[in-house]
């Protein structure tokens, strides 16, 4: 695996693990760890053992705080244009293979961007989730305005972001922006859970329920289904489907070969 000086990269049973490991700074997200995360993204996409990739932070305090303030402060019009973090997520949303945010601590404003970037959130109990960039006279520039009110609703979406709250573990499962909260101690095994349930689907079903679900959701519903019928369409002629059908007439696991 590459050299990565703000991340710790490694893949566990077919699962890519990104973890963010800046906790002297509770894992800000600065300039090199955006750069260093792509790279991550593109390297798991060309290696076929990868089947999923998730995102956590180092230490037990954090997932990752949001953006390095220190930059924020220097940043200018062409920074907001260049729109680099948003970029990414934007990347990360759209990534070929599942992704999952295990959020052990606090993700706020880039941090909770991340966490919303992937298709399934796990959170400890003692996590928090918060969008506070009005604080410092910005919005959450890295998608957050668009996912969030999408996720939670356009209503508790304005409450978080003009009031900048911070909200509990509890209450972000409560309203949907996360799939579901566990004792910190069992997050590991909360992700191990989540990935294996995940890969052990046909990979060609997961990639094209992403790409329905993802872009249905962008459109109207008709449309909606139109994607998803030449989703099913494109499955119905694939070897895993019919390794699928006849593991399960057999009644054993099936074998997914990805085509």
């Amino acid at each position: 695996m590459d050299n990565y000086e703000t991340l710790t990269v490694r893949v566990d049973n077919g699962l890519g693990m990104i973890t963010i490991d800046r906790p002297e700074v509770r894992n800000a997200l600065s300039g090199q760890v955006v750069s260093e995360i792509r790279r991550a993204l593109e390297r798991f996409s060309e290696d076929d053992e990868v089947g999923a990739v998730a995102f956590t932070g180092a230490g037990a305090k954090s997932f990752a705080a949001g953006a390095d303030i220190s930059e924020v402060r220097e940043r200018t019009v062409a920074d907001g244009l260049a729109a680099r973090m948003q970029r990414l997520y934007d990347e990360i949303e759209e990534y070929e293979k599942p992704t999952i945010a295990a959020v052990n601590g606090v993700a706020l404003g880039g941090g909770c961007e991340l966490a919303m970037a992937c298709d399934i959130r796990v959170s400890a109990d003692n996590a928090k989730f918060g969008l506070p960039e009005a604080t410092l006279s910005i919005i959450p520039g890295a998608g957050g305005t668009q996912r969030l009110s999408r996720l939670v609703g356009k209503g508790r979406a304005l409450d978080l972001i003009l009031t900048g709250r911070i909200i509990t573990a509890e209450e972000a499962a409560n309203i949907g922006l996360v799939s579901r909260s566990v004792p910190g101690d069992q997050l590991t095994s909360a992700l191990r859970e989540t990935a294996d349930a995940v890969l052990a689907k046909g990979p060609l079903a997961v990639r094209l329920a992403k790409i329905a679900v993802g872009q249905g959701s962008e459109t109207d519903q008709k449309t909606g289904l139109l994607l998803e019928r030449l989703a099913q369409a494109v499955l119905f002629t694939t070897e895993d489907k019919r390794e699928g059908a006849t593991a399960f007439l057999e009644k054993r696991r099936p074998a997914f070969k990805g085509r």
